[in-house]
């Protein structure tokens, strides 16, 4: 089969590789979209470290064209959407059922063969089959809103707050919709990107800069977002959270990133700081609300590409241009 190939910080080649056999309890998936994601930019510049060569993808959806041994649970021909997260099980934070953070974490497209290619391998446990109304393609936002879920379930958010969100490319997008859904008072989005401000807009947010000092709340916001990874950003809006709000560390960082913060500040604000990792119980919730039309494809995904150009759509990626790109193997 045909596969995107990291093959060594800085360098992806699209190439012939085995096709997948299913295991027991797998069945392989032949992908119809996998979406590109900040995180395969990371693993593009040796930043999270993996084995590599690897290929990426870990957004994605396709329709089943082989079944393990032990799988009954689905047969040939079913669509599904799969979580791309895999955990051990056993150690002290999946005993937990924090699963997310497990000692031995494992995710399709970061440490296995991901979903940049025509076939996937994938845990039947993994895999939620798509109601006809969804389209297959527009299924790979299934996993980032997945992600986007669980940044809300952490912020335990209270009905009328007033929310600031920074970057509006997918993610912070995401987080907007979900903000709308949850009885956010208001919504204001920053980021440096007018063209990206504007989907923002169209999207209805109540107020859109290009940085946060032209918005004028000078008691700051009862949520903060961070849905850029960028030092920047986290700075500002570290220093942009209400009395008794919270600052939710959303976006990926490089792990050099770091920030400052005044501690008396935290105690005599009572400010909470936290962060959301991944997925976590909320990957068949997000498919859920996305079959009841929570996004619209339309106006998040901004381009299909075919798999050969995936090199060539990492670098529009990592350019800013458009929103959710996805590829088409």
């Amino acid at each position: 089969m045909r596969a995107a190939v990291i093959t060594a910080p800085g360098s992806v080649e699209v190439r012939s590789v085995p096709d997948p056999a299913p295991g027991p309890r797998e069945v392989v998936v032949g992908v119809a979209a996998v979406g590109l994601c900040g995180t395969d930019l990371h693993i593009l510049r040796g930043e999270h470290a993996p084995s590599l060569p690897i290929v990426p993808g870990h957004e994605f959806a396709g329709e089943v064209v082989a079944v393990g041994s032990e799988v009954t649970e689905l047969t040939v021909g079913t669509r599904v959407a799969a979580d791309p997260n895999m955990y051990c099980g056993e150690c002290r934070y999946c005993r937990a059922g924090r699963g997310n953070l497990c000692e031995r974490y494992a995710a399709i497209g970061v440490t296995h063969p991901g979903a940049a290619a025509e076939f996937v391998a994938v845990p039947v446990a993994n895999c939620v089959p798509l109601p006809d109304h969804v389209d297959t393609q527009d299924a790979a936002l299934i996993e980032p809103l997945s992600c986007a879920v669980r940044g809300y379930d952490v912020l335990n958010n209270r009905i009328g707050c007033h929310v600031l969100i920074y970057g509006s490319g997918t993610m912070g997008l995401m987080m907007l919709e979900l903000a709308k859904r949850t009885g956010a008072a208001s919504v204001d989005v920053v980021d440096v990107n007018p063209e990206r401000l504007a989907t923002a807009q169209k999207l209805g947010c109540s107020r859109t800069a290009l940085s946060a000092d032209e918005l004028g709340r000078p008691g700051g916001w009862d949520v903060v977002i961070d849905a850029t990874g960028n030092a920047a950003a986290i700075q500002d809006g570290l220093e942009r959270v209400a009395k008794a709000g919270t600052f939710l560390q959303f976006g990926v960082s490089d792990p050099a990133v770091t920030a400052t913060i005044s501690p008396y500040r935290v105690y005599n604000q009572e400010i909470t700081i936290t962060g959301s990792m991944a997925v976590l119980h909320s990957y068949e919730r997000a498919a859920e609300l996305f079959a009841t039309g929570v996004l619209d494809p339309q106006v998040f995904i901004s381009h299909r590409i075919p798999l050969e150009r995936y090199p060539q759509a990492l670098e529009q990626f990592a350019a800013g241009q458009g929103r959710k790109i996805v590829v088409l193997p």
